[in-house]
């Protein structure tokens, strides 16, 4: 079951500039992680009960720097909150939806998380993350 919007991904250059920005809006940073997997680094803004989620690219071959630089910066992702992630997946794929990831892999905040591709989500990159609290 599909529980509620997680966080939005937003590919940025510069995640100190990115974070001015925020500020500039009256919004905190919560924690800025290092996502090895995902080569990238993130900072946490919570919104009520979804995050936005600043994406800088810690390498050149990261999906998030291929995405900047084909598209630029701007919303990378909507992830939804899900249970069960493993089995959340195989239903989901059983119903003819492509998958990117088989299997769930480590994330952010310490989530498991999976990505929907987009030809299958209307070009919309959605991850599923089972949050670990």
């Amino acid at each position: 079951m599909i529980k509620k919007i997680s966080h939005i991904g937003i590919a940025v250059n510069n995640l100190e500039e990115a974070i001015d920005f925020y500020k500039k809006l009256g919004l905190e940073v919560d924690a800025i992680e290092t996502v090895p997997s995902q080569k990238v680094r993130v900072a946490f803004i919570t919104l009520g009960e979804t995050r936005l989620e600043l994406l800088e690219p810690t390498s050149e071959d990261s999906p998030v720097a291929k995405f900047i630089e084909k598209k630029g910066e701007g919303i990378h992702h909507l992830a939804l909150a899900t249970e069960n992630l493993p089995e959340k997946l195989k239903e989901t794929e059983a119903k003819g939806v492509r998958l990117i990831d088989q299997t769930p892999r480590p994330g952010a905040h310490n989530a498991q998380i999976a990505f929907l591709h987009p030809k299958s989500t209307h070009g919309v990159l959605l991850e599923l993350c089972e949050e670990k609290h």
